[in-house]
């Protein structure tokens, strides 16, 4: 009786420890346990997907379950938002004066950017504020939520499309709060507006084969990218960024280039899970990346990298600034504003500030030169050069983005060129050589025809059965190979 009991006890703290918040282990996609809870998931939603209330109201408890395994109590503030910004948009929609609708958008926004400032600047600019008066600031431990970022940018597009007569205002809550909790989306985008992500919902289509098929074949390729090569080619970069002063030059321009394909499939294989989840579920979240490291110049770049950013930075900042429409001195301005706050948006640090300043002065620059530059020849050599600067750009930016400090920043870049002999390169390849082959490999797959992509995912849909499971067992194997001793979060699911 007494052992009956004791394994009574043991399972029941079992489940619970399973359905608490543990913020050592936040629960992420590309974790073990989010799968063995997804696959209980996925036949309960298709049995009531035909029900949509059933189904809106499972899905919804399941996504804030997902977002209390990540931030614990947090997921509160998200229900928050969601009634604040739907209650407002509704009074947006009522109201009659100009004035009374302007004042209602910036009530919503400024209370949805003041919850996002004290968790992720209050003490950045209280210990800067500090130090220009003297003071001594103790700066607060406040947890970062998890995706606050995210949701925080959905929710204001989704009044200001309202203010701007782009859409109606949703009416049901219950839908708001699918879209704004949806779990695929929540931690790391992309980030989705509700007019794209509302029509779905609202008129729901059937699932079919090639949805189903297609999105895990964007989540067997993410998987890969993350917790294959990601994780692994992270181990190096975090060595030397750690202790710059340590490494040669070669050691320190290979944990650059590590880095700018770590953070690519790091946040790209994100992407591609959430968008491929999406998918099995029956919703279109769009494509957050364009192969970005193919970009002939910075404002290609910033087509192609983390798209539901940019093009809401775009639409949501620069051209309420005034985009290019005031004259070129008020275009650059708008520029360098939008790409300073989009670097502070990535993170409380002067390293992201002086990241979104090169960005903007990047940006900048290109337009500067964007007449003369097109009267050169497109040849391979003036292509090659024009991607070259560009691809050197970016992953010497990505320096400052990476650092955790100024002065770490300055030596990694400084060191490649004054620590720098070609000799290292034979000792690094054969002392790194898995290391090597996979940045070969990530870094040459860049630039394989996009319709060569498509082919393969056509022939993963329409492949029996067995060669699906073949393929999905060869992935695991690969994680299973390449794991470290603990599950790496996403890099953005910090910002």
């Amino acid at each position: 009786m007494n052992l009956l009991s004791i394994d009574f006890a043991t399972i029941c703290n079992s489940i619970i420890d399973l359905l608490g918040f543990d913020p050592k282990q936040p629960l992420m996609f590309s974790s073990g346990l989010f799968w063995g809870i997804f696959i209980v998931f996925i036949p309960i939603f298709a049995l009531l997907r035909k029900r949509k209330l059933m189904m809106t109201l499972f899905v919804i408890a399941f996504s804030l379950f997902f977002f209390f395994k990540s931030s614990g109590w947090f997921f509160l503030l998200l229900v928050f938002t969601a009634v604040l910004d739907w209650f407002i948009a509704h009074r947006i929609a009522q109201a009659q004066s100009k004035g009374a609708r302007k004042a209602l958008l910036w009530l919503s926004i400024v209370c949805s950017l003041g919850i996002l400032a004290y968790f992720k600047y209050a003490n950045f600019f209280m210990v800067n504020f500090t130090a220009l008066v003297g003071g001594n600031f103790q700066p607060l431990d406040i947890l970062l939520p998890v995706g606050i970022s995210f949701y925080t940018f959905r929710t204001i597009s989704y009044v200001v499309d309202v203010y701007k007569g782009k859409m109606q205002p949703v009416d049901s809550f219950i839908d708001y709060l699918f879209f704004l909790s949806f779990f695929p989306c929540l931690v790391a985008g992309p980030i989705v507006r509700a007019r794209d992500f509302m029509p779905q919902l609202q008129d729901l289509k059937p699932v079919t084969r090639n949805m189903v098929y297609a999105g895990l074949w964007l989540v067997l390729i993410g998987v890969i990218k993350k917790a294959v090569v990601a994780d692994y080619i992270a181990l190096y970069n975090n060595i030397v960024f750690d202790n710059p002063g340590g490494y040669s030059g070669v050691e320190l321009l290979m944990a650059i280039l590590g880095y700018t394909m770590q953070i690519y499939c790091d946040f790209s294989g994100y992407s591609d899970m959430a968008i491929g989840l999406g998918a099995i579920m029956g919703f279109d979240l769009g494509i957050n990346f364009d192969f970005p490291y193919r970009s002939l110049n910075v404002t290609e770049f910033w087509r192609r990298w983390h798209i539901s950013l940019s093009f809401w930075l775009r639409d949501y900042l620069y051209i309420p600034l005034g985009g290019n429409r005031k004259g070129k001195v008020r275009q650059y301005f708008n520029l360098m504003t939008t790409m300073l706050l989009g670097g502070l948006w990535h993170g409380a640090a002067w390293t992201f500030v002086i990241w979104g300043f090169g960005h903007g002065l990047g940006l900048c620059v290109h337009k500067l030169f964007m007449t003369p530059l097109k009267q050169v020849k497109n040849g391979p050599i003036a292509t090659f050069v024009s991607w070259l600067l560009t691809f050197a750009f970016v992953a010497a930016l990505w320096v400052f983005f990476r650092a955790d400090s100024f002065d770490t920043a300055c030596q990694m870049l400084s060191g490649v060129f004054t620590k720098f002999d070609p000799a290292y390169f034979p000792v690094f390849f054969d002392r790194r050589l898995t290391w090597c082959i996979m940045m070969v490999i990530i870094f040459a797959l860049h630039f394989v025809p996009k319709s060569v992509y498509k082919r393969m995912q056509q022939w993963f849909i329409d492949s029996f059965w067995i060669f699906k499971l073949l393929i999905f067992m060869a992935v695991v194997q690969l994680v299973i190979e390449f794991a470290s001793a603990d599950v790496q979060p996403f890099l953005y699911a910090q910002f």
